[in-house]
């Protein structure tokens, strides 16, 4: 099944008025200076993600700082989900087992707790919308504030009908990633851009996640399309599993974004394994000329 962010997904809100809440005075966005901190080191940043919950909560935790720790510049924390529409198998399969082990909702934030108290890492919460609805959006993002999180990375969520999380998001300090694909239009890209904090999210293909054999044709169009629309910071996710095919979207984009690939070898080898293909994932980002020590 495929996303796409021109289509409404059935959990968001009814429109309403825009935010009247002024941005949280000190409160930059902690996405923006870590892909501008990779971007003064002349690299693209490393954006790494991981199911909570998988296969517990401390697992999570430890899973996230050893990302921090082994080149990861930003972290996705996955939120398990009973119907995960953009998810491919592997991670499917590890959201299902979070959820037979136990996991809740409210335990994403002591796993975002538990990583920004031991490292610099910027760390994003990825999350479809109905969770949030459920817990409260003023609330979920009150928490997720005061967990020290970055925001919040919403695939089925558009921005018209994302104005309690617009104006909730501002009220806390929050970065808002909103994603586009290769169908996006014109008219959607500047829409999205304009709605997004921190970053744009960029599908370089239409399907749902998983490793491939190659990174998509479009995705360095779409990149430069979306900057055209205004974006500041571009990074570009789905399919992307190894340090050549890292090397290769840092060429043209802000970010790198990393997942199936990291959850199998934490299937198969845990934390330890984990760390190990960040590190050569992350070799794909350093600047011409220098080597990994």
């Amino acid at each position: 099944m495929t996303v796409d962010p021109n289509v409404s997904g059935s959990t968001a809100e009814t429109p309403g008025t825009e935010s009247s809440s002024p941005e949280t005075p000190g409160a930059p966005s902690k996405s923006a200076a870590a892909i501008d901190r990779a971007r003064a080191q002349g690299r693209a940043a490393l954006i790494c993600y991981i199911p909570a919950g998988y296969p517990d909560v401390q697992t999570t935790i430890d899973a996230g700082i050893a990302l921090a720790r082994n080149g990861a510049d930003l972290i996705e924390i996955g939120i398990p989900y009973s119907d995960p529409v953009m998810d491919g198998s592997v991670i499917q399969a590890a959201t299902t087992e979070a959820i037979a082990n136990g996991f809740r909702v409210s335990s994403i934030f002591d796993i975002v707790a538990g990583i920004t108290a031991a490292t610099d890492a910027a760390v994003l919460v990825m999350t479809y919308w109905n969770p949030v609805l459920r817990l409260g959006v003023d609330e979920f993002s009150r928490r997720l504030a005061a967990a020290g999180g970055a925001g919040l990375i919403t695939p089925d969520l558009i921005p018209e009908e994302a104005s309690q999380w617009l104006e909730a998001s501002q009220k806390y300090g929050l970065d808002r990633v909103f994603l586009v694909a290769p169908s996006s239009t014109p008219e959607r890209l500047a829409r999205t851009v304009e709605a997004s904090r921190g970053f744009v999210y960029a599908v370089s293909i239409m399907g749902v996640t998983g490793t491939r054999t190659a990174v998509s044709s479009t995705a360095e169009q779409l990149v430069a399309d979306t900057r055209a629309a205004g974006a500041a910071r571009v990074c570009v996710g789905l399919g992307v599993s190894n340090a050549d095919q890292v090397r290769e979207i840092a060429g043209y984009a802000d970010g790198v974004i990393v997942g199936t690939a990291l959850v199998a070898a934490l299937r198969d080898g845990g934390v330890p394994a984990l760390a190990d293909l960040t590190t050569d994932l992350s070799s794909g980002l350093l600047p011409a000329g220098t080597e990994a020590h």
